[in-house]
């Protein structure tokens, strides 16, 4: 017998076995599968799916045997990815020069042999699909084909094992930036917080107690007032917005849709010329977030009235509940967002409008915090506007159990 030879490109073809993370894995139906049907299309006993190894072949799948592994400098898949045919088919490994004698003929009765290479998209090929019996034979011309259409197959099972890897380890990594990050946001405000109320509450005391401060340094002070509650708001912003994924636990609560309007409305509502429009027609109890929820909803109230030129702020609030899902739609009289900026305005400091009706510009975190809790309680929110007239926010979320209306 001659021993199978080492590929000249071996050191980067034993890599790209080693990248699929399957040497030494517990046997998988979906490879079981694919060499059980091989070995009844090709009427063989015994069906493998191989990875060549350094020494060895590893056996990620056996039909008709109840071994995992095998020498490779002895294997017929070892010269099958030595060469450069697209299968290897052995008639006879008696008549064969390169088996005659091989412990596979002698123990195993390995006569008659066919595999084709499984080959990566870099063109490394990792082992074969193959198929043994102990006799003397040949396959069809269909067999063949099924057998290099079978490889391709597992080929693919490969690819899509290595994409699921790939992709949890970005997950992973973003998740550990995340973390970070809103670590970072928490020292950042944290040292940052204590210094700004000193500057707010200095300019305030200053333009209350100094007679003789020109106008021009009153008008500083303003200034310095306002950049300081500006960073401030920025600051809280960043820090809620980091902190969101806290509001989104595994745990529900039992919302009660119009106490929590009526909640929001309190803590947002401060103007006799700011109307809320809902209807309290039944008390639908939400198993939802509650705490994330109201979040979401002050944000939307209060931009409803920060982007509004009309002398009387209308908000309209309406629930609709469907089979699987509660639609919360907030819609406003306001100036409405240019149609340029509805895909982008839930992007991190993103902003839409360069001013409220104070005269103070947005941070952009706001309604990117709302995005982001969101996604975490798996629903959605879309975003409708007609420049200077209105703009609407629709929120769906889904239903975690049965509603019950009282």
């Amino acid at each position: 017998m001659i021993s199978a030879p080492i590929t000249d490109n071996e050191s980067k073809r034993q890599e790209a076995v080693e990248k699929y993370r399957l040497l030494d894995t517990m046997p998988e139906d979906s490879y079981d599968n694919i060499t059980s049907i091989i070995a009844s299309v090709c009427d063989a006993p015994i069906s493998l799916i191989t990875l060549v190894d350094k020494t060895r072949n590893f056996i990620k799948s056996g039909h008709g045997v109840n071994i995992t592994e095998s020498q490779r400098d002895i294997s017929f898949c070892g010269h099958a990815i030595a060469s450069d045919d697209d299968i290897m088919i052995v008639h006879d490994s008696r008549e064969d020069i390169r088996f005659k004698d091989s412990p596979l003929l002698t123990d195993f009765n390995a006569v008659f042999y066919a595999g084709v290479p499984l080959v990566d998209n870099n063109g490394y090929k990792l082992g074969s699909l193959c198929v043994y019996d102990n006799k003397p034979r040949t396959l069809t011309t269909d067999q063949i084909k099924a057998l290099k259409a079978m490889g391709k197959q597992v080929m693919h099972l490969f690819e899509e094992r290595y994409k699921t890897f790939t992709l949890l380890a970005m997950q992973e990594e973003l998740k550990e930036r995340n973390e970070e990050l809103k670590d970072f946001a928490g020292i950042v405000s944290h040292d940052l917080k204590a210094p700004l109320s000193n500057i707010i509450m200095i300019t305030k005391l200053l333009k209350e107690t100094e007679k003789n401060l020109s106008q021009q340094s009153m008008d500083y002070l303003g200034y310095l007032r306002d950049s300081s509650n500006s960073m401030s708001r920025y600051i809280d912003g960043i820090l809620q917005f980091y902190r969101s994924s806290e509001l989104v636990t595994e745990e529900y609560d039992s919302v009660s849709y119009i106490d929590t309007i009526e909640d929001v409305i309190a803590m947002t509502v401060k103007d006799e010329h700011i109307k809320v429009n809902y209807i309290p027609v039944c008390d639908t109890t939400i198993l939802t977030h509650e705490v994330a929820l109201k979040q979401i909803l002050m944000n939307l109230m209060t931009n409803a009235i920060k982007y509004n030129d009309k002398e009387k702020t209308i908000i309209n609030i309406n629930l609709v509940e469907n089979k699987e899902e509660y639609v919360i739609t907030v819609k406003d009289n306001g100036t409405g967002i240019a149609p340029e900026n509805l895909k982008s305005i839930f992007k991190l400091f993103y902003i839409a409008t360069q001013e409220d009706r104070n005269g103070k510009q947005g941070t952009g975190i706001g309604l990117a915090t709302v995005a982001r809790l969101v996604e975490h309680m798996q629903g959605k929110i879309t975003v409708a506007s007609q420049l200077g007239q209105w703009t609407e926010f629709k929120l769906t979320l889904p239903k975690k159990a049965t509603v019950q209306t009282i």
